[in-house]
């Protein structure tokens, strides 16, 4: 039987790091992608496309890439459906390891046994550093972490 695989995030602009948590999740189980509503993504210090955009861009990597359709869900707080519905493991980064820690507490505190929590490593952009959404959308790096020159 197939694990049932959490994973969460803005996903924008789509890059080698959100791909090797999808690559981690995939190789996993079957996987549930929250991705954050327009409200929550409004949040963050930049700009973010709409939720349909990111969405359909998730959705057209997932089917490229793994060959099948992307089970994706709106992520309107930090925590969705992860701090009460059955999951086996969840996939995150060492940005997001502490979500997943407070949704095992929150899950103990209703009586729910804990999700195993599948840590990957930061992808490193080629001069070493983070490859980060942040970077890439102010055009210093592409999303696999190569320097744009201006």
């Amino acid at each position: 039987m197939k694990k049932k695989v959490a994973i969460g995030g803005t996903f924008e602009p789509l890059h080698d790091g959100h791909k090797a948590l999808l690559k981690k999740a995939y190789e996993l189980g079957d996987v549930y992608i929250g991705l954050t509503s327009d409200a929550m993504a409004k949040r963050r210090y930049r700009d973010v496309l709409p939720y349909g955009q990111r969405k359909q861009i998730l959705e057209q990597y997932i089917r490229s890439e793994f060959g099948v359709q992307a089970n994706i869900f709106e992520l309107r707080d930090p925590y969705g459906p992860a701090i009460s519905e059955h999951f086996d493991c969840i996939v995150v980064s060492p940005e997001t390891y502490s979500v997943a820690e407070k949704i095992n507490q929150i899950r103990a505190s209703k009586g729910h046994p804990p999700i195993d929590i599948v840590k990957i490593e930061f992808i490193l952009a080629k001069d070493g550093k983070l490859i980060s959404a942040t970077k890439i959308k102010n055009g210093k790096i592409d999303e696999h972490g190569v320097s744009v020159r201006k």
